[in-house]
């Protein structure tokens, strides 16, 4: 009769197998904190981009509008030659001079705050104080994210 378990078996032992879980636990702890940051580090990265692409549309139509070249019925009047919203950024304009009706669009559509993961955005008016939390509604200066956290360099979100 043949022995099914023999004394020089090839296997781990149960403490063996404890320990190696426990290294491994350990090293995943260890990696833990640097996945967190490095998730933070390319949201700060999206929202950097995010900000300088919509900062790009809002001066190319203040461009358009300085050079006269939108139709005066798409300017609101004290707006200082600012969009009126991020919504007239990405439906469009209509064109001074141009009997076609064709409408120039800045912005393909309202990105999403890659910080908060919404798109509602914080907005500037030309005419409110830099350091403002409430819109002044009269035109569309610049945007920020709500979020009042800290950024990995200290500062905060809002005020990049």
């Amino acid at each position: 009769m043949r022995k099914l378990f023999s004394s020089s078996s090839q296997g781990f032992t149960f403490l063996e197998l404890l320990v190696v879980t426990a290294i491994i636990m350990i090293l995943a702890m260890g990696a833990l904190p640097m996945v967190r940051v490095s998730i933070k580090r390319q949201r700060e990265v999206d929202y950097r981009y995010t900000l300088k692409t919509v900062r790009a549309a809002i001066d190319k139509f203040k461009d358009y509008c300085d050079a006269q070249q939108i139709a005066a019925t798409e300017i609101t009047f004290g707006a200082d030659c600012y969009p009126t919203s991020l919504e007239q950024l990405v439906e469009g304009v209509t064109m001074a001079n141009d009997p076609s009706g064709k409408r120039r669009k800045f912005l393909r559509k309202i990105p999403f705050d890659p910080i908060t993961g919404t798109t509602d955005w914080g907005k500037r008016s030309a005419s409110d104080a830099p350091d403002a939390k409430v819109w002044g509604g009269s035109s569309l200066y610049d945007i920020y994210t709500k979020s009042e956290n800290k950024a990995l360099n200290g500062t905060k979100y809002r005020d990049w």
